[in-house]
Parts: structure tokens; C-alpha cells; sequence
């Protein structure tokens, strides 16, 4: 038969935390891959979830996001997946404001969703913080081919 509710209730909490050296070592890759975070993220400038799911936008760039966690900061700037812009602080011409939430020495980068529509932010180290949804491209606007 099973344990009583008494040996149950009886097992100290200490024995379901798992300390640092109990952790078995992980094998594989020795770069971390890219994480996501929406702390940064804008509600006052560009679109919000809820523009991008009417858009139909929503869903696809979860899964571009999705597609990019299994990559190393190095892989997805390398095969331009996402491009950051190091010769200017914040693009000189866009429709948007650099947040003050946001520090002033970040190198800001853009990953395109389809067509013209980007994800904008930053890395921090191999978390990219996800600022801006710019469906219009006004971030970065760039010259009409």
C-alpha cells in the first residue's frame, strides 16, 4: 500500500530543494542560447499584443521567436536573423523615442517577422529584451527601392 498521510506530511521541505552541487553537469554546447524577455517592452510606442494577433502577426512572430531560442547570439547576428545597428546610439530618423526605461548605451538590433514588420530591443549579454513590435517599419525607416 501507499505512504500514510503521516509519513507524507512528515518529509522535511529541505529535501525537495536541489542545491548547486546536487546538479548533474550539463554536456553540449559551451555558448548559451538566446533567451527572451518582455520587461522592456514599450506599451506606449509602436503596436501591442493585442494590433499584432488583429494583424494576424502575433502567432508568427512567436514562432520566429520560437525558431531563434535554439540559436547563440553569434549564429542569429551572423546569418543576419537579427541585425544590430552599432554606428549610431538610436536611429537619428524614427518614428519612435528611445524609452527611459531602457538604458542609453545599448546597441539597439531588429529582426524581421515578414515583409517590413520587426521585433526591435536589445541584447543583455545572450538575453534579447524585446522593446518595440513595428509593423510599419518606422524604427529603422529606410529609403523606398
Amino acid at each position: 500500500m501507499g505512504k500514510s498521510k503521516k509519513q507524507i506530511q512528515s518529509r522535511e521541505k529541505s529535501s525537495y530543494r536541489k542545491e548547486p552541487g546536487n546538479l548533474p553537469e550539463r554536456k553540449g554546447d559551451a555558448q548559451p542560447k538566446i533567451c527572451f524577455s518582455l520587461k522592456h517592452f514599450d506599451v506606449q510606442q509602436g503596436q501591442s499584443f493585442v494590433d499584432w494577433e488583429h494583424e494576424q502577426l502575433l502567432a508568427k512572430a512567436v514562432e520566429k521567436l520560437r525558431q531563434i531560442c535554439s540559436l547563440t547570439v553569434l549564429q542569429a547576428t551572423t546569418q543576419q536573423i537579427i541585425k544590430p545597428y552599432t554606428k549610431v546610439d538610436f536611429p537619428p530618423n524614427s518614428a519612435f523615442q528611445h524609452p527611459k526605461h531602457v538604458p542609453d548605451d545599448v546597441i539597439w538590433c531588429t529582426m524581421h517577422i515578414q515583409g517590413k514588420e520587426c521585433v526591435v530591443g536589445y541584447f543583455d549579454d545572450f538575453v534579447f529584451h524585446i522593446v518595440f513590435f513595428d509593423k510599419d517599419h518606422e524604427f529603422w525607416p529606410s529609403a523606398k527601392r
